[in-house]
């Protein structure tokens, strides 16, 4: 190399140093949203929107919850991947956008592990098994003695085809034997609420959406997807010990960034949003809601994806899920 290049590129390397570091302490220069797949009301939303609060009171700029329902999570997930890696799109993405849906759906509009770039999980979700007062069945296994009785009659809700609930109330049918109607609808606030009504009898709901109606004494709990009991609902028996053994059903919600996301922004998000979930005010609200605090670096949460994708295509050959 002639003594001219080697100053060059010298000179060059010398600025580019700085460069990075420079980006993330100007990021971020105006507002950021937060897309989200599903209706206001549900999971995603309120981490969206309690996250984004934080955020805006620790950066002085904007951050807005962008709801984009439809297609079980798809058109959000698909919006997300085709936005610019700049920090300023984020995606609170879900097991059914990530995991779930790529075996469902016979072609997706982004590659859930090439198009986005893992940034933290943020909680570990267990569902609620939740019965309108009106049916007779106080337990699993009277549900379950109902249903054997009863097949097809009993309706649950979801929060859509291919969705988190979805799938883990057709786990619940295979390993139970019962044999229970789906009625699909967009995103947990409208699940819940026609449960409330009295239009379905059960549903399949995460628990940050089904603790409150519970604790307000308008629905009632039977069950708990997860390995042990919730804070959240202490008299709740986990369904593998209260009917049906070895169930056990854990979904969970993440934050990403669209692909190309430069190395020293996801720094400085992941450290500002990891450091927002485990405040003690944060960690007691998702507590409270039936949530586990579970953050996580870019490189688990990467791998948490890549492994749920492989367990959920198996649950979905399993039960013969079916989009409806």
């Amino acid at each position: 190399m002639k003594p001219g290049s080697l100053s060059l590129a010298v000179s060059v390397l010398l600025f580019a140093l700085p460069c990075a570091g420079a980006e993330a302490q100007a990021y971020p220069g105006r507002p950021i949203r937060i897309v989200v797949p599903f209706p206001p009301g549900g999971t995603s939303d309120i981490l969206a929107r309690s996250i984004g609060q934080k955020l805006t009171e620790e950066w002085g700029q904007q951050v807005i919850a962008d709801n984009r329902p439809g297609a079980s999570g798809n058109i959000a997930a698909e919006f997300v991947a085709r936005s610019k890696g700049d920090g300023y799109t984020l995606f609170i993405n879900t097991v059914g956008t990530h995991a779930i849906n790529p075996a469902v759906f016979g072609k997706l509009g982004f590659d859930p592990i090439k198009d986005f770039t893992p940034i933290t999980n943020l909680v570990n979700l267990p569902t609620l098994l939740l019965a309108h007062p009106s049916v007779p069945a106080k337990t699993v296994k009277e549900l379950i003695a109902l249903a054997k009785k009863r097949p097809g009659e009993l309706t649950y809700s979801s929060a859509g085809s291919g969705s988190q609930p979805h799938l883990t109330a057709e786990m619940f049918k295979t390993m139970a034997g019962v044999d229970l109607l789906h009625v699909p609808y967009k995103g947990a606030t409208p699940q819940v609420l026609d449960l409330i009504g009295g239009h379905v009898a059960l549903s399949f709901v995460t628990a940050p959406s089904g603790v409150p109606p519970v604790k307000a004494g308008q629905l009632r709990a039977l069950g708990v997807t997860s390995a042990t009991r919730i804070p959240a609902l202490p008299d709740v028996p986990p369904i593998s010990e209260a009917g049906v053994p070895g169930y056990i059903a854990v979904g969970w919600n993440g934050m990403l960034a669209p692909a190309g996301l430069p190395a020293s922004v996801l720094e400085k998000l992941h450290a500002t949003v990891v450091r927002i979930v485990q405040t003690p005010e944060m960690r007691q609200r998702l507590i409270d809601l039936g949530a586990e605090p579970a953050t996580s670096t870019p490189e688990e949460f990467a791998a948490l994806m890549k492994s749920e994708l492989v367990k959920w295509a198996k649950v979905v050959r399993e039960s013969g899920a079916k989009l409806e």
